[in-house]
């Protein structure tokens, strides 16, 4: 029979309770062993962690055990512990987070067993080994920042301990553990945001000093780390904790000296209440109790071991004492650095940095002073040169003028200069070469030229003369030249642009040379530096807008047409340019307009852009919409405008061309059409009136040509004036009627012109529509008359039709002008004498008797009376060859009508009575 079956009832439940006990410990060895073996190649199963937890719980479910039992549970986690050791002893190198939260877990589950098995007979202090394994987990998980179970471990670590009689330890090790505990928990509980937490456990961490002074060490350390963390958060209340952890620190600090016995203790205790003491002074002079940092110090410096001589404390002095507005004791910890070797490169830079920053443009020389002396003491770096460059050179405001003299001073001398050689320098001369680049652009912008100029050239003292720092270089020398522009110092601003070219030759080079001939009032030389922009590789056609800009601004228009010109000759080739075509013309013509004389330039620029608004199309040139449309409105109105002046000047050859290009901007200007046509049709007949006004000044007939082209535009405004006046009759609307001058004027050029080609039916017949307009009026007819009248365009008919029109007109005027019809009557009569003669005596007859019934009932004086004897001699002296034919009836007419005409005109008395007595000696002969 098998010992189960004989087993009574009451065995049965241990026999089982036995059996899980082995079976977990069992799987936790087998776990165990393989963790062992394990090499760095051959990482732990991902489910060993959680197959040791799942035998951890089911073995705490059966506690408590067997001392034995116990006992080899207690083995267990030792040799469970040790594995770990070893697994991150080999796997240190390359081991990742994973991996470590790993071993945390593996040791956490060891921990848990020591606490599961409890206390053990015959293995001394066990609560504390246990809790020492807490510990130890608790720091692993706090260093991967998993809080929340490092503080579980430190608390189950603290109440294990928490039974124990602190008083009947003895070791230095478990008092020691006693301490780390707490402090490792304070530290957790300050990551978790729990300070007051934090802070009553370094408190209760007292009661764990035991008069050792390492422990009264690591406690004030403690108080400290808490401390420069508070002071990482801003705002008064974090200053106000901070103060009182790091007074913490130093009351901690000096208990803990009382407590040292050895030289060793005494130093490092001491060391760490100066340092403390620091921190308490910085604290204060950053809530700005400077007169408590001068305390600080003062102790600090005046202790009876000899005082601390750390460098911080010259700067916390400096600081507090420019704080309390005394400058010198500041200046005289300044300048105690300087005698002081042992201070390091950064702290008195700082210092150098604090002071200046708190002096002001005052500290400016005292800065460069303390750097300077520092040269000849100690190593100074090129690092610290710029820096205290830097902060000298910084900021604009008031003194900046004077800041960057001193800086201009300091980076010029030798020994800074020496400093930045070498390869190794290259990265800070880089930066001071931008600290002095940056100044010196500063004082540029407020135009401050003779400062900035001496910091760029104090600049170039920091770029190495090799290859790769030519385009550097010639930036350089490039703004030198444009500062020594600003000061009008032409001839060194030509010296640098010079070097500038020989460097990097570029399009900037050429336009600075371009300004410094403007100012120089060498026109030429400018234009000349137009031309070497254009043929440089770089080159834009910005720079030549932008030259055009510099010679408007200069009143040197000259060189702004020659820019613009040039400017021209890069749209033909469809280049893409930054302005439109149109803007550049409208500009040059508008930079013409401003000085006299320069009337063929203008003409030339105008025919320009209406032969390109021909070739790429109006709305390509002018724009479209109403940014076109006044576009096209300027051009014909300029033309007009010009051809106006022109020709109130009698320069009648540019006055004909204005005109005409004036008639053809019109044309394209869209909107009101009847108003452009008036326009149109205006310049058409004045540009023809003045080719006409051109010959008569030059006294040589018009070429077939220009007898053609004349022709041709009057066509055309012929063809306008007709539109224009069926219009105007059928609408009745005279707000864009051609002016009567307008028609009086095409008239007339269209007789000139006619009667060069022969055409007199033209001519009579464009005088008849003319005379028969509502525009037609006597003084119109008078002139055409007269014209018509007189070589070299001679038209009897003509000059009979508009003399006689006229007469009539000026006769049935309610105010007749007789002057005028005195001088059509004469007019009319040497005509009709000349061309008729004896063959219509009777026609003449009849003018001069109209003569005598128009001088009937008119008052004295009213008829000139220069005319009338005109009229009465003449037309008495007509009877002396008919009287010497014996004609004498004939004879007596022409006596009669001359005796009528002679008794209405005063002063022809003596004539009268003389013609009555031969006219009545003549009338007696049989």
């Amino acid at each position: 029979m098998r010992i189960a079956e004989i087993s009574s009832p009451e065995l049965r439940p241990l026999q089982r309770e036995t059996e899980a006990n082995n079976r977990s410990l069992s799987h936790i060895e087998a776990i165990v062993k393989q963790l062992e073996t394990l090499t760095a190649d051959k990482p732990p199963p991902e489910t060993t962690t959680y197959d040791l937890r799942q035998c951890v719980t089911q073995l705490s479910q059966l506690a408590p055990f067997a001392n034995s039992l116990k006992l080899q549970i207690w083995k267990l986690s030792y040799r469970l512990w040790n594995a770990c050791v070893d697994i991150s002893n080999t796997t240190a190198i390359r081991s990742s987070s994973a991996t470590t939260e790993s071993q945390a877990e593996l040791r956490h589950i060891a921990a848990d067993l020591l606490s599961i098995a409890g206390e053990v007979a015959g293995v001394p202090s066990p609560a504390i080994k246990s809790a020492s394994f807490y510990h130890k987990t608790g720091l692993i998980w706090h260093n991967l920042r998993k809080f929340d179970l490092a503080a579980k471990c430190f608390e189950r670590a603290t109440d294990l301990v928490s039974k124990l009689d602190i008083n009947s330890i003895v070791d230095a090790g478990e008092r020691k553990l006693l301490l780390d505990l707490n402090l490792a928990r304070s530290r957790t509980a300050w990551e978790i945001r729990d300070p007051s937490l934090s802070v009553a456990l370094l408190n209760r961490s007292k009661s764990f000093l035991f008069g050792s002074c390492e422990h009264y060490a690591d406690l004030a350390k403690q108080f400290m780390a808490f401390g420069k963390r508070a002071l990482l958060n801003s705002g008064a209340d974090a200053n106000r904790e901070a103060l009182k952890l790091m007074n913490e620190a130093l009351e901690t600090c000096e208990k803990g000296f009382d407590t040292a016995r050895t030289r060793e203790e005494k130093v490092e205790i001491r060391g760490l209440r100066w340092k403390t003491l620091r921190f308490i002074a910085a604290i204060h002079l950053q809530k700005e109790e400077y007169e408590s940092v001068i305390k600080c110090v003062k102790v600090l410096r005046d202790s009876n071991d000899g005082g601390d001589e750390h460098p911080s404390l010259s700067v916390l002095a400096m600081k507090a004492w420019l704080g309390l507005g005394r400058h010198g004791e500041a200046e005289r910890e300044l300048r105690g650095m300087v005698i002081d070797r042992g201070i390091p490169e950064g702290v008195w830079v700082s210092a150098v940095e604090a002071y200046f920053a708190a002096a002001g443009t005052a500290g400016a020389e005292t800065a460069k002073g303390v750097f300077l002396g520092l040269l000849g003491r100690c190593h100074v770096s090129a690092g610290a040169a710029v820096r205290v460059a830097h902060r000298v050179a910084g900021g604009g405001g008031e003194g900046g003028r004077v800041r960057a003299k001193v800086v201009a001073e300091l980076v010029s001398d030798e020994r800074v200069v020496a400093l930045f050689a070498g390869q190794d320098t290259a990265k800070d001369r880089v930066a001071m070469h931008a600290v002095l680049w940056n100044c010196g652009a500063d004082n540029f912008q407020i135009k401050d030229y003779e400062t900035s100029a001496e910091l760029f050239e104090k600049s170039m003292l920091y770029i190495a003369h090799d290859t790769e720092n030519r385009i550097l270089r010639a930036k350089g020398y490039r703004v030198l030249c444009l500062c020594h522009l600003g000061l009008l110092q032409l001839d060194r601003a030509q010296e640098y642009i010079n070097e500038a070219g020989k460097l990097e030759p570029n399009v900037v080079c050429a336009f600075l040379k371009f300004k410094i001939y403007l100012q120089k009032n060498d026109h030429q030389g400018a234009i000349d530096q137009i031309e070497a922009m254009t043929t440089c590789l770089d080159f834009q056609p910005d720079f030549l807008s932008l030259s055009a800009h510099e010679a408007v601004a200069c009143h040197a228009l000259p060189v702004a047409v020659a820019s613009l010109s040039s400017m021209l000759n890069f749209y033909a080739s469809g280049k893409s340019m930054p302005t439109a075509e149109v803007t550049v013309v409208r500009t040059l013509l508008t930079v013409l307009s401003q000085e006299p004389g320069n009337e063929q330039q203008v003409i030339k620029f105008l025919k320009h852009a209406h032969t390109r608004a021909s070739e790429i199309g109006p709305d390509f040139f002018f724009g479209k919409e109403d940014a076109g449309r006044r576009e096209r409105n300027w051009f014909a109105t300029t033309s007009w405008n010009y051809g106006t002046k022109t020709g109130q000047d009698k320069n009648y050859e540019l006055s004909a061309e204005f005109l005409k290009l004036a008639s053809d901007f019109y044309a394209l200007v869209e909107g009101s059409d009847d108003e452009n046509n008036v326009m149109v049709c205006k310049s058409l007949v004045l540009s023809v009136s003045s080719m006409i006004a051109l010959e008569f000044e030059r006294k040589t007939p018009m070429s077939e040509t220009e007898v053609k082209q004349a022709l041709h535009l009057l066509d055309r405004a012929g063809q306008m004036l007709k539109s224009n006046m069926a219009r105007s009759s059928v609408n009745n609307d005279q707000s864009n009627t051609i002016e009567p001058e307008l028609f009086f004027i095409y008239t007339f050029c269209a007789y000139d012109i006619q009667g060069r080609l022969n055409d007199p039916g033209s001519q009579f017949l464009n005088v008849r529509n003319f005379a028969s307009s509502k525009a037609c009026k006597p003084h119109h007819l008078l002139q055409i008359g007269l014209s018509a009248s007189q070589a070299p365009r001679l038209n009897h008919e003509v000059a009979s039709f508009a003399l006689n029109e006229c007469l009539s007109s000026f006769l049935s005027s309610p105010v007749p002008d007789y002057p005028n019809v005195a001088l059509v009557m004469r007019k009319l009569i040497s005509m009709a004498s000349v061309y008729k003669g004896d063959t219509d005596d009777d026609l003449v007859y009849g003018m001069y008797r109209q003569a005598y019934r128009i001088m009937v009932g008119l008052k004295e004086d009213e008829y000139p009376i220069e005319e009338g004897k005109w009229l009465a001699m003449t037309a008495w002296n007509r009877a002396a060859v008919p009287v010497k034919l014996g004609q004498i009836e004939a004879g007596k007419k022409w006596m009669t009508v001359g005796l009528d005409i002679a008794k209405h005109v005063p002063g022809m008395e003596a004539y009268k009575a003389c013609m009555e007595e031969v006219l009545g000696n003549l009338n007696k002969e049989p």
